[in-house]
């Protein structure tokens, strides 16, 4: 818990002025004003977030935190929950979908697990592990975890944070692995915004349109029975939650503390950004969301953040994958912002008036 506190009182906004610098220097590249649209914001944004006039991406990870869920038990995956445990180990030996897409992006990825039930000694060695326990309780019959548990993998993702920092760690971004947990993450949403199950939940992974509704049973039910407190996130967490989302919320607050900008995937790290800014709600100035979910409830997850998506390509996989997208976006614009010569610099007439 003290790292929790200590990480949650050095988090501070994203600094104006600086930004308001960076627009102002948009404006003098050798470019008609605003021609590069929302890329010369984004470029703004992250000099606010960085306190750098002119920031650039060296080391860019992506955290991709993997973690069972007890409620797959009540029929809320098309997938068996063995499925976790197989893709946990394709993604430690990067023949995932988002380890092709780090690729192209040009970052690394970092596997996580934090909460899986597969033994650890059948991992690869490219999977870090750091379990706070095999899976979480079925949160249509009783809490998720312990208020224990949910601080520890909050922290295990600050801490994560904090060593890949230490290696030059200047770009980040989210992603997930874990049959069965759009479930816990629309739950999870319904608590802290208020919104309706039904427009939170949607088919996840592939469920049929005719089981939907039996989910949204299953989340209301696991609504009612842990009547998880909006006032107190982590007991949001620790009662709906799962493991994989409150290491996720930890990387979102680690990143905010260490002033590092941190690309949103999907609607489970959505469900995770919102925890995180109910506990420090100067993290939002540091998140970017990368896209935009075809899972229905992330579009009102971002709307409560106050977040744009930088793109809006129907995927629904997971594991950071439109992250990895997002993140390429990032390093073009500050690339652009940082390399681009002014007016001046370049010899060249700027218009008139």
């Amino acid at each position: 818990m003290d790292l929790l506190q200590r990480t949650l009182r050095s988090i501070e906004p994203a600094d104006p002025v600086i930004r308001q610098s960076a627009r102002t220097r948009q404006d003098s590249l050798i470019k008609p004003r605003g021609s590069l649209g929302r890329l010369e914001e984004l470029a703004c944004r992250v000099a606010g977030m960085t306190r750098c006039l002119k920031p650039t991406v060296n080391r860019g990870v992506v955290f991709v935190m993997v973690g069972d869920h007890g409620v797959v038990e009540e029929g809320v995956s098309p997938y068996p929950q063995a499925v976790t445990a197989q893709m946990l180990g394709m993604l430690g030996r990067g023949r995932a979908a988002a380890n092709l897409l780090a690729d192209i992006a040009g970052v690394e990825i970092l596997v996580v697990d934090v909460g899986s039930r597969a033994d650890p000694a059948t991992l690869p060695a490219g999977v870090v592990v750091a379990k706070v326990a095999s899976g979480t309780n079925n949160i249509a019959r009783g809490p998720a975890m312990s208020w224990g548990q949910a601080v520890e993998c909050v922290e295990v993702g600050i801490r994560l944070v904090q060593e890949q920092h230490k290696r030059g760690l200047d770009l980040a971004a989210t992603g997930d692995m874990g049959i069965g947990n759009t479930t816990p993450s629309a739950a999870v949403a319904a608590a802290l915004t208020g919104e309706p199950v039904e427009a939170l939940a949607g088919p996840g992974s592939g469920l049929p349109a005719a089981c939907v509704g039996h989910k949204c049973q299953v989340i209301k039910r696991a609504l009612e029975v842990n009547r998880p407190n909006p006032s107190r996130p982590l007991d949001v967490l620790a009662k709906v939650g799962g493991f994989e989302i409150g290491a996720i919320s930890g990387v979102i607050l680690g990143c905010a503390a260490s002033r590092i900008p941190v690309v949103i995937d999907g609607f489970i790290s959505g469900a995770a950004a919102l925890l995180a800014a109910r506990l420090a709600p100067a993290a939002r100035d540091y998140m970017i969301a990368g896209h935009l979910s075809a899972e229905p409830g992330h579009a009102l997850v971002l709307k409560h953040l106050g977040l744009e998506p930088l793109l809006r390509l129907e995927m629904r996989l997971g594991e950071g994958t439109g992250a990895c997208l997002g993140m390429l976006l990032v390093k073009a614009a500050l690339k652009l912002g940082a390399e681009l010569p002014t007016f001046s610099e370049a010899g060249v007439s700027d218009r008139e008036g």
